[in-house]
């Protein structure tokens, strides 16, 4: 195993989702030798307990440089197969878990149909950045004692009526460290409190930006 620390977090992880009452509707790990990563992506199902999402994905981002320093400073991990790695050793990278949340929009209903745009090119989008702006306001006021950063991804088309969204994702980049722990228990112990509030925060997100949306019936 190329990641024993991550992989352990990766179980716990797990097991605490194992013992909640969240669909989980996919639970992969992946690993990407070329660039000396790893990785956890999780997809939770949004379609039957909200109106407009569809679903949820967090990506944890890892990597041998981290894996390694945080094996360093652990106690109990001195025989860690990368600690036998030179190169790896001497660089100083702090151990900090990167994790990535995007919350997927149904577009088909956070936007007016065609029939309703009346020959208007940009009704469809105006009504969609209408809404987009006050769910950010509510977003930033909601996540800003995280210190993290949010943002939108969306793709536009257009058709005979205009211009119409194929895409609305509400992406957050979190950072969590790893760098004050000094066992392997602890570090169990600190993920289970983080992803806790992780899925607090983003259980949050969902009922705010699910309420905010408004589209005009055709």
């Amino acid at each position: 195993m190329q990641y024993p620390i991550f992989h352990s977090v990766v179980n716990k992880i797990n097991a605490s989702l194992n013992r909640s009452n969240i669909q989980v509707s996919k639970f992969r790990t992946w690993e990407e030798t070329r660039i000396n990563a790893t990785g956890l992506e999780i997809w939770i199902d949004l379609s039957d307990s909200t109106r407009y999402l569809k679903t949820v994905s967090i990506n944890f981002d890892w990597d041998r440089f981290r894996e390694t320093n945080i094996a360093r400073q652990l106690d109990g991990t001195e025989k860690h197969p990368m600690l036998r790695s030179p190169h790896l050793i001497e660089a100083s990278v702090e151990p900090v878990i990167d994790i990535e949340v995007v919350w997927y929009f149904d577009v088909e209903k956070c936007q007016p149909s065609q029939a309703a745009s009346n020959g208007q090119g940009d009704y469809r989008v105006n009504v969609a950045s209408r809404w987009m702006e006050e769910a950010s306001r509510k977003v930033n006021e909601l996540l800003q004692s995280d210190d993290i950063i949010t943002r939108w991804h969306i793709e536009i088309e257009g058709d005979e009526n205009g211009k119409y969204l194929t895409a609305i994702n509400l992406i957050s980049y979190f950072q969590y460290s790893l760098a004050d722990l000094n066992s392997l228990n602890n570090v169990h112990k600190y993920v289970e409190r983080k992803v806790h509030h992780l899925l607090y925060k983003i259980n949050r997100v969902v009922r705010l930006v699910d309420g905010v949306v408004e589209v005009p019936a055709a």
